[in-house]
């Protein structure tokens, strides 16, 4: 595995416990208190920064905002030569490159894998184009990415790139006017049901007898698990074949069970895969996220999204599952002998495409608003912003009047 240079990290402080905290790093900074109005699991307030982000809020009247957040377009895409090592084909990486080649920026600020364990995320501000190789692929486990935003002001970079997930681009694009950059773009990655790199150990085991030789492992929008090995070998494991009920009911933090970001709504550009049916699913959402998607040029290949299947039925499948967790019952568990026939059909019938994102999106909107309910019914009505509430609406899910700030125009159920 490629290894960055010692001079591209930085020394990081100790956290501040924090109730509900994926460690994004701001409390790690020289002011912790900074959380208070930084964090998206406190009173997010997605319409006010997203309008000062993309210049408006999302419109449920544009296509899928409701569901994605404010966009341009939506691309399905692939670099025509991917790049070895990448997660998919490499564009979130090779942008960063770009920036750097051109001197857009003087550094990104991103992750690289930790020089012990490769699935430990290390944040990292990388100056030159040809580092970048280092930070291709997955990782997992909280990951203080912030923290290195005052070493990055301190070492003189007035122009900064940031690859954040949702809980981090939050935090960064509240602070934003403070930072005191000159020129930030930020590109996203869509996240959900993050953990501990600890217990990710526990779940790999679960999946191979050889979870130390794992190089790779990806969700995909076929309803598999890849996974590949140091010898070359591949496998794949469809998602009803995942050992999920035997992971322990904590697994997964209340944060990460309760995030209504999945799409990485304030990122100039999100990169992921739900929508992409087998490519990369391009979410452009401002004119930086235009040029993000220019410097690539030629070497980028798009293609119109697709939608298929319906995603009502895997929604409601979902929310009887999760309201059985969240009740402490046992995972509704399907006959093996009926595992491989539904496996087998899903990639056929269920959703694909955007249809997919859309399930995922409700989902996570669903499981949101469950476990709030069981496990800090107080915090609902600040972490559930109004635009959740239409997504869970179709599946009988609907807020009281407790459960909606004050002056939300929200309908609300007097129950």
């Amino acid at each position: 595995m490629d290894r960055l240079p010692d001079s591209v990290a930085a020394p990081m402080a100790e956290p501040v416990h924090r109730t509900l905290c994926t460690d994004c790093g701001i409390s790690r900074s020289s002011d912790p208190q900074r959380c208070g109005r930084a964090c998206q699991f406190i009173q997010p307030d997605y319409a006010g920064l997203e309008t000062r982000v993309h210049g408006r809020a999302r419109d449920p009247s544009r296509g899928d905002e409701q569901h994605f957040g404010p966009l341009r377009r939506m691309l399905r895409a692939s670099l025509r030569v991917p790049s070895t090592g990448a997660q998919w084909s490499g564009i979130t990486t090779r942008i960063a490159e770009r920036l750097l080649e051109t001197g857009a920026v003087d550094a990104v600020l991103t992750m690289t894998a930790d020089a012990d364990d490769r699935w430990r995320p290390v944040p990292v501000l990388v100056t030159q184009a040809k580092d970048m190789a280092a930070c291709r692929g997955m990782r997992m486990g909280y990951a203080p990415l912030l923290s290195l935003l005052e070493p990055a002001r301190e070492r003189g970079f007035k122009r900064l790139a940031v690859i954040g997930i949702p809980c981090q681009v939050y935090a960064l694009r509240a602070l934003e006017q403070e930072l005191g950059f000159e020129r930030l773009y930020v590109i996203g990655t869509p996240c959900s049901d993050n953990t501990t790199t600890e217990r990710f150990h526990e779940f790999l085991a679960l999946l191979t007898d050889r979870p130390e030789t794992m190089t790779y492992l990806e969700f995909r929008a076929d309803y598999h698990v890849e996974i590949r090995f140091a010898d070359g070998s591949r496998r794949c494991v469809p998602f009803l074949q995942l050992p999920l009920s035997q992971l322990p009911s904590d697994f997964f933090p209340l944060t990460c069970r309760t995030c209504v970001d999945y799409t990485n709504v304030l990122a100039d550009l999100t990169v992921g895969y739900m929508g992409g049916q087998g490519e990369q699913w391009l979410l452009v959402r401002n004119e930086r996220g235009e040029e993000l998607i220019s410097l690539l040029g030629d070497e980028l290949r798009t293609s119109a999204l697709g939608s298929a299947g319906k995603r009502a039925g895997p929604v409601r499948g979902f929310l009887a599952n999760v309201e059985r967790a969240a009740g402490g019952l046992p995972l509704r568990r399907m006959p093996d002998w009926l595992r491989p026939i539904v496996g087998w059909l899903m990639p056929r019938v269920g959703p694909r495409g955007l249809e997919f994102a859309r399930a995922r999106v409700e989902m996570k909107a669903v499981e949101t608003v469950i476990h709030l309910r069981r496990e800090a019914p107080r915090k609902l009505r600040n972490m559930v912003p109004p635009h959740v509430w239409p997504l869970v609406e179709p599946y009988g899910l609907t807020p009281a009047s407790h459960e909606v700030r004050a002056g939300s125009s929200q309908a609300v159920n007097s129950a």
